[in-house]
C-alpha cells in the first residue's frame, strides 16, 4: 500500500530521455524537470512539464497496475500513447491539420520501483505506424525520484 504522501502527491525530480529514428535521421532529447508523483485509483501518475523551445508542455505518464503505460502530452499537438507488452495499441494524434490514426507497437517495456526515497523507472522501445507505413523507431527512458 503506497504511503499517504503518495496519495496526496509528492514532489519529484523527473528525468526523461527520448531517442528516435525517422527517415534515417536520429534525434535525441533529454529533460530534467520538477514534477509530482501521485498514487490514485491503483495507478501511479507522474506529472511534469517539458520545456520545448521555451514552451512548457504538460506531460502525464500513467503506470497502470497491469503494467500498461500511458504517455499524454498536451500541446498544440495532443499525443496520447499506450505502451503494452501484450498487444499493439492505437491512438489518434491530434494536429492542427486534423486527426491522424497511429498504431503503437511496443517491442520492450520495463517498469520498476525503488523505496527510500520512492523512485521508479519506465523504459519503452516502440515503433509508430500510420496506414501500415512505419513512421519511426522510438526509445523512452523515464526516471523519477521523490
Amino acid at each position: 500500500m503506497p504511503s499517504k504522501e503518495l496519495t496526496n502527491g509528492m514532489p519529484a525530480i523527473v528525468k526523461m530521455e527520448t531517442s528516435y529514428v525517422q527517415n534515417g535521421e536520429t534525434h535525441h532529447h533529454s529533460f530534467e524537470e520538477n514534477g509530482k508523483v501521485v498514487y490514485m485509483n491503483n495507478s501511479y501518475y507522474i506529472r511534469f512539464e517539458e520545456n520545448h523551445d521555451g514552451e512548457m508542455v504538460p506531460v502525464t505518464v500513467k503506470i497502470n497496475p497491469d503494467g500498461v503505460v500511458n504517455l499524454i502530452r498536451r500541446a498544440e499537438k495532443t499525443m496520447r500513447l499506450t505502451f503494452s507488452s501484450e498487444q499493439d495499441t492505437e491512438t489518434n494524434y491530434r494536429t492542427p491539420a486534423g486527426i491522424m490514426p497511429i498504431q503503437v507497437v511496443t517491442e520492450d517495456l520495463r517498469v520498476s520501483y525503488y523505496d527510500r526515497p520512492f523512485a521508479g523507472r519506465v523504459w519503452a522501445d516502440y515503433s509508430l505506424y500510420m496506414n501500415q507505413q512505419k513512421l519511426g523507431d522510438y526509445q523512452l527512458r523515464l526516471r523519477f525520484t521523490t
